[in-house]
């Protein structure tokens, strides 16, 4: 699982996806939908492993999830990841989800996670992520 970096103070980095909650994007109580930040971090992991392993990937498993806080509509929500884990042919990426609630400057850790994907070649198999 992703460390227990402070719930206040997002990472030092660049996040790799970046959205809004909208109100389409909510359960029957008006929250945002959990599947819904699900999909976000896999969009955002998936994109950050493809550019560390320089092609394609699939998504093998979720090791870990936990969600921490609501979010709400009109949280700006950001998707930090980092590698966690690179091996012959898969790579494992800690994802966290941060969120500047609307019409604040509150920054809260919300979700995190770890995805599992791996390294595709042009015809869809496995292959050896080259290092480097």
């Amino acid at each position: 699982m992703p460390s227990e970096n402070d719930h206040n103070t997002p990472p030092d980095s660049i996040p790799a996806l970046k959205t809004i909650a909208m109100p389409a994007d909510t359960n029957p109580n008006g929250d945002i939908f959990g599947g819904w930040l699900l999909a976000q971090m896999d969009l955002a992991s998936g994109t950050f492993a493809s550019q560390q392993v320089e092609g394609r990937v699939a998504t093998v498993a979720i090791d870990a999830m936990s969600f921490h806080k609501p979010v709400n509509v009109g949280d700006e929500v950001s998707c930090y990841c980092n590698v966690a884990k690179v091996g012959r042919t898969s790579i494992t990426i800690e994802v966290e989800i941060w969120v500047q609630r609307h019409h604040s400057r509150k920054k809260e850790k919300v979700t995190e996670g770890r995805f599992i994907f791996v390294a595709l070649d042009d015809n869809g198999r496995s292959r050896e992520i080259r290092r480097g």
